[in-house]
C-alpha cells in the first residue's frame, strides 16, 4: 500500500518541471526599427540586433524585446511580469526615461533578452508585449 504512494508521488513530482526563463542581459544597441519582439535560434541573428551574448544554442533559444528608437541618453526597460499559458506569452514592460532628461546622442534602441530552454520551444506559440495599462508594445509568433 505504501509503495504504490511513493511511485505516484514521483511520477506526479516528474511532471512538474520547473521551466527557467532568464534575463542575460539589459542594454542598449544602435540597430534603429521600431518596437519588436525578435526570436533568436542562432548567433548571427543575434549579433544583427548589434547584441553580443553567450547563448548555448543547442540547448536554448533568445527572446529579445526591442524598444525605441530613442535621441537622448538614459532610457532603460523595465519588464514587470511574464505569464504564459499553452496559447500564449505575455510580457507587461515599458520604458522608463531618465529622470533627468537625458542628454542628446544617436539614436538607439534599448533590449532585454530572456533565455530560453528549447524544451519549451512552440511553434505558433504568440509572445505579447503590452505596457501595464494594456496597450500594446509589440507581439510575434514562434516560427
Amino acid at each position: 500500500m505504501k509503495r504504490p504512494g511513493i511511485v505516484l508521488a514521483l511520477l506526479l513530482l516528474a511532471g512538474c518541471r520547473d521551466v527557467r526563463v532568464h534575463t542575460l542581459a539589459q542594454g542598449t544597441t544602435p540597430v534603429l526599427g521600431s518596437n519588436e519582439i525578435v526570436v533568436v535560434r542562432d548567433r548571427p541573428s543575434l549579433e544583427r540586433l548589434g547584441i553580443h551574448a553567450p547563448v548555448s544554442y543547442r540547448t536554448e533559444f533568445g527572446v529579445v524585446l526591442l524598444m525605441g528608437p530613442h535621441d537622448r541618453t538614459g532610457f532603460k526597460q523595465i519588464v514587470e511580469s511574464i505569464r504564459a499559458n499553452p496559447d500564449r506569452v505575455r510580457v507587461v514592460a515599458f520604458e522608463q526615461e531618465p529622470a533627468d532628461g537625458g542628454e542628446p546622442s544617436p539614436k538607439y534602441r534599448t533590449f532585454t533578452l530572456w533565455i530560453v530552454p528549447n524544451t519549451v520551444y512552440r511553434r505558433g506559440l504568440r509572445v505579447q508585449v503590452v505596457t501595464p495599462s494594456d496597450a500594446s508594445v509589440a507581439q510575434t509568433t514562434l516560427p
